[in-house]
Formats: C-alpha cells, structure tokens, sequence
C-alpha cells in the first residue's frame, strides 16, 4: 500500500481521536452549561452542523486546489475552534463553547475525505482496502481518545480545560503529517469529459443505496452514541465507565475496517450493508431493557460494527457512482446528505433522550436501522436505470 495511504491513516487517527474526546465530554460540559436540558446536548450537534457545512465546500475546494490543501486548511480551522473551545470553557459561556464546537465540526467535515484521498492514492484493485486501512486508524484513537479524555480533563482547574488544549495539540500533529504526505494535485484531479446532470447522478440505484446506507448508519450510530454518555451519567455511572464504553464502541467501529474490505470483496457490498443493518438492530435490541454497565458496552459494540459494515462499504459503492470529472460533485451531495441526516440525529438526541428514555429511544432505532434492507429488496423487485455508464 502507498505511504501516503498510511499517512493518512495516521491523520484519520489523530481526526477521530479528536472526535471520540468531543463525543465524552461535549454531552457532559453542555449538561453543566446549558441553560436547559433540553440543550445539554446542542454543543456536539453544532460540532456536527459544521460538519454537514463543511460537506459540500469541502468537496469543491479540494477539486480546485487539491487534496493536501484542502485538508491543511480543515486542520487550522478545527485547530481554531479547540483554542476557542478552551476560551469558552474558561469564561464558562455556553453559547461561546456551541460556536467553537462548530468551527471544530467544519474542520472535521473537511477531514471526512481522508477515506476519498486513499481511492485516489491507491490502485484501483485495492480501493476497498485502502479505505478500510484509512479508516483503521480509528484503532489507535479507540485507545488514544478516551485515555485523553480520562486524562486530560482535571489537567487545569476549569474541567476538561485540557481536554481542548490536547485536541490543539492532536491538529497540530496533523498539519505536520499532511506536509510529508503526497496527494494529486488539483490539475491531475480533473479528467476531459463531459459531466452527466446532476439528477442523473442522483438517480442511479447505487448512488441512491450508497447514500441511504451511509445515512442510516451513521445517522442511527450518532443518536445512539450521542445519547448513551448522558443515559449512563444520569444512571449513576462514573465518567470513567463512560470513557471505557465509548473506547470499546469505537474499538468495534474501526477493527474490523482491517479486514471489512477484504469481507467486501468477497461477498459483495450489498451483503457487508445487510449485515451491517442487522448489527444496528441487534445494538438497539440489546441495549432496550436495562442500563447496567455490561449491557451499555454490549450495545455500543454491536453498534460500533454496524456502522463499520454499513458505512464502509457504502463509501466503496460511491466510487462507482461518478466519472472523474464528476467525482466532486458527487462526493459533495454524499457528504452532505450523509452529515445532514448526522447533524439531525445529534440534534435530536438530547430531546429524544428526555422525551423517550433509553429505551424507547432504542425501540424508534428499530426501525430506521431497517431501511437500506428494504431499498436492497426494492431495488432487486424495480428494473434499474440510471447505471453509470
């Protein structure tokens, strides 16, 4: 595998350990902040609307400038929103800490297309692969974010003060890597052709499973892993249990991208997204009946594979959907309608937590985990158009 893959890697592992210490403390610093509990959870949805901002400009940028510009300029962004993070926590303004996590979600929108940059760097045998080993380096952060998570938030008087300046640190490290690392230039990104319309795009039956599996996976994932700090805190449980479940829940979220492509291409992506649904069902249906610790780590697991297995092949899927010329655009209107429905399941958590509970919030999971089975089962059923061509 190319060097720069592995660079990449390392710097999709430095992106989620940021992420998973946002997904510890975010919920717990906004239910000491929020003015109600109701907005306990608005900081790590406004981390997430500023990834689902970032989507579609992201894309566009990196068209024209190139991949390692691109991504140079989503670190220092993101670097921004830690040290105004930090700021917010001392001045203990809530709504400060919210517009922070905002500039950090865009600086994490644009570290989204690490796993494209790994297609582009990669042969194209071994696509699969390099997405799965891009997203492998979530393994180290299963390790690496809680540990500073657990660590870093006494490090200063004002708590999880340090938690921030770490993630300062974690986007320094990573514009040091992109300058050794080598990705296309914008140039070399365009191809002669002449692009499709974009409805015709949309349209085709694997841009349209692709994109619905991802949502659902990653949407579903999200309220779930949003809710699960605040339903563990408020169950009794010490924020060292917190840290260990979100660590084995993102353990089980990027193992198995190790070998997911492999299983990919054995067995089809349609099947790796079955099986990826029937994950998320078993997570929810676990985590139904009752809050002890064993039975939250059991869920979180189960739902940590259910994303790697809906959410990883549909990414691979995507690179079928688009001609080179289109590629931009396309991975634009996937980054958006995947981090849109991101966003919505993040915003809803906190509200559905209140309103349903634990459980019934597992029990709306159901159902929504079932969705890409039935676009599988429809599109089997329809005669389908709009195949690239």
């Amino acid at each position: 595998m190319p060097l720069s893959v592995v660079l990449l890697s390392l710097c999709q592992a430095l992106l989620v350990s940021g992420n998973i210490l946002l997904i510890a403390v975010s919920p717990l610093i906004g239910d000491k902040l929020a003015p109600s509990p109701w907005l306990a959870t608005l900081p790590i949805a406004s981390q997430w609307l500023g990834l689902m901002g970032a989507t579609i400009p992201a894309s566009l940028i990196m068209g024209r400038l190139g991949r390692r510009q691109g991504f140079t300029l989503g670190n220092v962004i993101g670097l921004g929103g830690a040290l105004a993070a930090a700021w917010a926590l001392m001045a203990g303004n809530f709504w400060g800490f919210t517009s922070a996590t905002f500039a950090i979600g865009i600086g994490i929108g644009f570290g989204q297309l690490y796993r494209f940059a790994a297609t582009e760097a990669a042969p194209v045998a071994a696509r699969d692969r390099a997405i799965g080993l891009v997203m492998g380096g979530g393994v180290l952060a299963a390790f690496f974010g809680p540990w500073l998570a657990r660590h870093s938030q006494d490090l200063a008087t004002t708590p999880f003060l340090g938690s921030f300046i770490g993630l300062a640190v974690l986007y320094t490290v990573a514009l040091v890597i992109l300058r050794f690392t080598s990705l296309p230039a914008s140039h070399a990104q365009h191809q002669q052709g002449t692009a499709r319309p974009l409805g015709t795009l949309l349209r085709q039956p694997r841009f349209v499973l692709a994109v619905i599996s991802a949502m659902i996976g990653y949407g579903v994932m999200t309220l779930s892993m949003t809710a699960a700090p605040l339903a563990m805190s408020h169950s009794g449980h010490p924020f060292n249990h917190v840290a260990t479940t979100i660590q084995w829940h993102v353990l089980a979220m990027f193992v198995p991208s190790f070998f997911t492509g492999r299983l990919t291409e054995r067995f089809g992506r349609e099947c790796m997204i079955i099986i990826g649904c029937l994950l998320l069902v078993a997570s929810a249906l676990a985590a139904f009946s009752t809050l002890d610790s064993i039975r939250f780590t059991a869920a979180m697991i189960l739902l940590g594979l259910g994303w790697n297995f809906t959410f990883l092949p549909a990414t691979a899927l995507l690179t079928e959907c688009h001609r080179p010329e289109e590629k931009a655009r396309v991975q634009a209107a996937n980054e958006f309608l995947v981090f849109s429905t991101v966003a919505f399941a993040s915003l809803a958590a906190g509200p559905s937590a209140v309103l349903l509970g634990w459980s019934g919030l597992n029990l709306l999971l159901l159902p929504l985990a079932s969705i890409p089975l039935v676009v599988i089962l429809l599109q089997r059923l329809i005669p389908q158009r709009h195949q690239l061509q």
